[in-house]
């Protein structure tokens, strides 16, 4: 029997991965193209169609249609960086969008030193995050776009950027053209008056206008980047203005200089000559800006008003006070910070407010370029309506009756195994507060298990005194047997003998934080409910005499866009009788998606100093969920979301009453970092049990 030749092989492999029983898709163009590609350039098509069609099979066929002329002239990283954004733009957009991407592989081809010089957004995001964060004014996001511009929220730069000729010059494009947005949203780009008749020649010539004058304000806020941009200027001959612009472009680099400034020079220069943007100005898109600043003006002027009224009655209270006047004022630019020109009065003293106030009265200044007089005065009563303008507080189920809108939602990636790379933004996470429930759950699990609560709190109060006995020490309470045998047998040999003689004992000082991550599945439901109840009050009664930082969060959901996290007892929140409540609260509610919890979590614990941070899990099974988040994908996704912990230092750990556990869990946790407990009645012992074997 004679093997399959190549082209068969191939035609296998593109049958499995674009499933041509079920699409219909002819491969044999296909075949014929692939075949006479070098090994190792077709085995990296086939994989990244293997990947592609894991997320749609159409969008694998048209990269397959492509890959050979995209490989003659391409570097495989552009190349990945071509098929990611398709699948990326499939995830926010849909088909169509995507296929233009795919489609458009000559917009990846069109210069041929890109195949080296590139830098690509994939790689440089992680980087400009946290720059721009660190940058003042209003917490911007990073997204990916089909260009580079801002809504005045998000800040959306291109896949790839190759104008220069080497990777890191690219990259500082990248940054440059990030902080010129960021420049647009913090210092009143949008608050210029622009007539709604402006064409766009005179839109096009304040844009141009609008940068030079960013660009020097950047120069004097951010030396180093400004000595950047000027460089890259340089490189691609922008450097010069036009002559006829010359008196308009020494104004608007005064410090005084406001974008009204730029309306005005772009208005008289209207019969001049309109020079080529700059080359890290990005677009001006003023509709997407305006439906974001529109929403966001409307629900921070109620929002300001509530959060004064808060404010207010809390200082009243501590001055004995009833008579507050709120006030606002201007501070010297010398004393601002971008963005922050002004301070918050009480009775014409300034005052620090709490850091929620603060952020709104940067957003409104960054906004209107002022809080307005009617901002200042506290809302009544009853006069906030939380489910109308999309607070935090709103019901999180109301997006089921269509008023759901993200604000308040928390985005996080998720791994895609078959695509091997992050879906970005995919799965919606909002905490929820677990009802407290006042019923006999509390008092009858304390009396019943009242033995073992005291044999708990004993074995942690014992773990909070323990003292550790230091051996081989140079000075110390106790001789050390074993130091002085070796020691001896040295001296004898003629060697030299070690002076470490000695024990001593040292009491460990134990700085501990801990997030257990509770399911809440629908699974759950029944005994394994109330096991589960039962366990965590009694380790929070044991916990208490231990004093180790602890947090309780339950966790499910249902699609991506339902995640959700319930918080039962935050690190920094006392245990009491609510926290009691809420543990009697806890019920069982949809599906286990597990990775958007893991990654919540231990953004928390890496917020908490702790010497030693653990993540302890309380399940009843693998991951699930309704949509695609079974088998081998949810198993993948936590796997990756417990490797991204261990990363960052967090130790996590599975306890589970699922008997198939070790079918997965050892590829998940690790071969020991997991516990099966057969009787789920003694679930409350083993966890308490496992939990002190964990912290000593």
């Amino acid at each position: 029997m004679t093997s399959p030749s190549r082209a068969e092989q191939i035609a296998a492999l593109l049958d499995d991965y674009l499933e041509t029983e079920f699409t219909f898709i002819r491969t044999e163009s296909l075949v014929q193209t692939l075949v006479t590609m070098a090994p190792a350039e077709l085995q990296f098509v086939l994989d990244w169609t293997r990947r592609i069609a894991s997320t749609n099979t159409e969008i694998a066929h048209q990269f397959v249609l492509r890959a050979a002329q995209a490989s003659a002239v391409m570097e495989p990283r552009m190349i990945e960086a071509w098929a990611l954004h398709a699948m990326d733009v499939y995830d926010r957009a849909g088909l169509r969008p995507a296929l233009e991407v795919i489609r458009d592989v000559d917009a990846f081809m069109q210069r041929h030193h890109e195949k080296t010089a590139g830098a690509v957004f994939q790689d440089v995001e992680r980087v400009l995050l946290p720059f721009i964060h660190g940058l003042a004014g209003r917490r911007l996001k990073l997204e990916l776009g089909d260009a580079a511009y801002t809504d005045s929220e998000t800040i959306f730069l291109p896949a790839l950027l190759a104008r220069l000729p080497t990777v890191e010059e690219n990259f500082r494009l990248y940054k440059a053209t990030a902080v010129m947005l960021w420049a647009q949203t913090s210092h009143g780009t949008f608050r210029a008056p622009l007539p709604d008749d402006l064409d766009a020649a005179a839109l096009a010539r304040f844009h141009v206008l609008e940068t030079w004058r960013l660009e020097a304000l950047i120069a004097r806020r951010l030396p180093g980047l400004g000595r950047e941009m000027l460089a890259l200027k340089q490189q691609l001959h922008e450097d010069v203005s036009p002559a006829a612009w010359a008196e308009a472009v020494a104004a608007l680099q005064q410090p005084e200089a406001t974008a009204h400034d730029s309306l005005d020079w772009s208005l008289r220069l209207a019969a001049t000559e309109l020079p080529s943007p700059l080359c890290y100005q990005g677009e001006l898109r003023l509709h997407a800006v305006a439906e974001r600043m529109q929403a966001r003006i409307d629900r921070e002027k109620l929002l300001f008003r509530v959060r004064l009224a808060e404010w207010l009655r809390e200082q009243a209270e501590k001055a004995r006070e009833q008579q507050l006047t709120p006030g606002v004022r201007a501070v010297p630019e010398e004393r601002a910070s971008t963005g922050d020109g002004f301070e918050l009065t009480l009775n014409e003293i300034p005052v620090a407010p709490p850091e929620t106030l603060r952020q709104l009265a940067t957003s409104i200044v960054l906004d209107l370029g002022e809080i307005p007089d009617e901002y200042l005065v506290p809302a009544g009563p009853g006069e906030y309506d939380p489910t109308r303008h999309g607070e935090q507080a709103a019901d999180p189920d109301a997006m089921w009756q269509g008023t759901y809108h993200e604000i308040g939602a928390v985005y996080y990636n998720e791994w895609d195994y078959g695509r091997q790379h992050y879906r970005k933004n995919w799965c919606v996470m909002r905490e929820k507060d677990v009802a407290p429930v006042y019923d006999g759950f509390i008092a009858d699990t304390l009396s019943r298990y009242s033995g073992l609560v005291a044999h708990l709190r004993r074995s942690f109060e014992a773990m909070r005194d323990e003292e550790r006995v230091l051996k081989r020490q140079a000075w110390g309470d106790d001789v050390d047997i074993d130091a002085l045998v070796e020691a001896l047998a040295d001296a004898r040999d003629g060697s030299e003998m070690s002076d470490r003689l000695f024990t001593r004992l040292h009491r460990v000082e134990r700085n501990i934080a801990v997030a257990f991550m509770v399911d809440m599945s629908g699974s759950t439901r029944g005994w394994i409910n109330d096991a589960e109840r039962e366990s965590l009050l009694l380790l929070c009664e044991a916990l208490e005499a231990l004093g180790d930082r602890y947090a309780i969060y339950g966790f499910s959901g249902i699609t991506r866009k339902r995640c959700e996290l319930y918080r039962i007892k935050r690190f920094d929140e006392p245990y009491g009788d609510e926290v009691r409540a809420r543990i009697s609260g806890v019920r069982p509610q949809d599906y286990t998606r597990m990775g958007f919890a893991v990654r919540h979590l231990s953004k928390l614990l890496n917020e908490t100093e702790a010497r030693t941070r653990l993540l302890i899990t309380l399940s009843d099974g693998k991951p699930d969920d309704y949509s695609d988040y079974r088998g081998v994908y949810g198993i993948e996704d936590t796997r990756r979301a417990l490797i991204e912990a261990r990363r960052s230092g967090i130790h996590p750990f599975c306890i589970t009453i699922d008997e198939h556990g070790p079918e997965y869990l050892p590829h998940m946790y690790g071969a020991v970092n997991y516990a099966v407990v057969d009787e789920v009645r003694q679930l409350p012992l083993k966890v308490a049990d496992i939990y002190r074997r964990l912290t000593t």
